[in-house]
């Protein structure tokens, strides 16, 4: 492997970040009111607000920490999306061959419904041999071949629409469980399987440490690799997910991965498990900034999800960005700080050609006109695009 340094000007990287954000993420938008002159509402005050992005970031939860209240306040606050962290992994609903237990993964379905929150799947198959409950690996290969086909029918059957993703076969990069016992093919039959009971669903393959530069299993080129084998066998590979468990992050060695991934596959990427590990949460919060905006500057990204955020709920405890009493950290703060970066909002007056004109991140928006008969409410969305949005109001 070839051996490459970076510099690491953060700050001028980051500049460089911004620039590439603006291009990336925002439109011009122009909001036609009609002929000013004859509706009488040229010089009329506007107000533009963004309700929802198209970037979205999301969080795992599980079944302890839907009970508290300081988590569910920061969550439904700040995130999108939900994952489940361990609720519809296979040792989980069948522990026990043959007893099915969805109890929890639909009562933490059911939370999400309430708040309004997608959930990735994660994840059908786990590849990684460690991770495999006794019973399946005391099976012969017939009988893990059947067991293998009613994991698949009992899990997609019973929420077939639910899940906008699903990590079909976990960390297959560093693990080889059912294709050592099953053959070459077994894991794109998994993608095929998947897709034929749950077709609505995006199938994505998971994995550690491709966006570190520092582990030989895990490389892009690897990761390239195995996409291009699993879809010459008619696998429906609908995204990237790049795990993003990081300790001292570098932009450019993230950059550097996206890159080539998105060049040799043209898949969306998603970050599904986010946790920047630092003890010093000052330190922590730089290292999260550098993920964030490497991520959201890059064109194949469509979306974070974090691996936990909370003290005392987190696989890697020094990731958090709430401490247990509910207080947000400095990394915490960071992060509601690009958020809050990355909305746009604009105010102004209509001109004398009935235009009202602002540059904006793609997402929901309410437009709100004062006029001399009261105010008037109208939403609008910003997709992507490199000329500029004009949207007739019709007010």
């Amino acid at each position: 492997m070839d051996l490459q340094v970076f510099a690491t000007d953060r700050k001028a990287r980051f500049r460089k970040l911004r620039r590439k954000t603006d291009k990336v993420r925002k439109r011009d938008v122009v909001l036609n009111f009609g002929s000013a002159a004859a509706s009488g509402i040229s010089g009329a005050s506007v107000r533009v607000m963004q309700m929802d992005s198209s970037f979205p970031f999301g969080a795992c939860i599980n079944p302890a920490v839907i009970q508290d209240p300081a988590f569910v306040d920061f969550f439904t606050k700040h995130f999108d999306w939900a994952v489940f962290e361990n609720e519809l992994k296979w040792y989980h609903t069948e522990a026990q061959q043959g007893q099915l237990n969805y109890a929890d993964s639909d009562a933490l379905l059911d939370f999400c419904d309430r708040y309004g929150k997608p959930v990735r799947g994660h994840c059908i198959f786990w590849a990684v041999e460690n991770t495999v409950q006794q019973w399946v690996k005391s099976l012969d290969k017939d009988q893990l071949t059947a067991a293998v086909q009613a994991r698949l029918q009992s899990l997609l059957t019973r929420y077939a629409g639910r899940f906008p993703h699903y990590d079909v076969n976990n960390e297959m990069l560093h693990g080889s469980f059912y294709r050592d016992r099953l053959g070459n093919d077994v894991d794109a039959f998994m993608f095929r399987e998947a897709a034929r009971l749950d077709p609505g669903a995006a199938l994505f393959v998971n994995d550690y440490n491709v966006e570190g530069g520092n582990d030989p299993n895990a490389t892009p080129e690897k990761y390239i690799e195995q996409i291009a084998a699993l879809q010459q066998k008619g696998a429906p590979v609908g995204g990237i997910g790049l795990q993003g468990h990081v300790t001292n992050p570098v932009g450019e060695v993230i950059c550097d991965a996206l890159d080539k991934l998105s060049a040799a596959t043209d898949l969306p990427v998603w970050l599904t498990e986010l946790d920047v590990c630092e003890s010093d949460v000052d330190l922590r919060a730089d290292d999260l900034e550098v993920v964030l905006r490497e991520a959201y500057a890059h064109p194949a990204v469509e979306g974070v999800v974090f691996w936990g955020f909370m003290q005392g709920h987190m696989w890697r405890q020094d990731a958090c960005l709430v401490n247990s009493d509910g207080t947000v950290n400095d990394a915490g703060e960071r992060f509601v700080d690009l958020r809050r970066e990355w909305t746009s909002h604009a105010r102004g007056h209509i001109d004398s050609a009935g235009h009202f004109k602002f540059r904006g991140y793609h997402g929901t928006y309410v437009v709100q006109l004062a006029t001399a008969t009261g105010k008037v409410h109208k939403t609008f969305s910003v997709e992507k695009g490199d000329t500029p949005l004009v949207l007739d109001m019709n007010i």
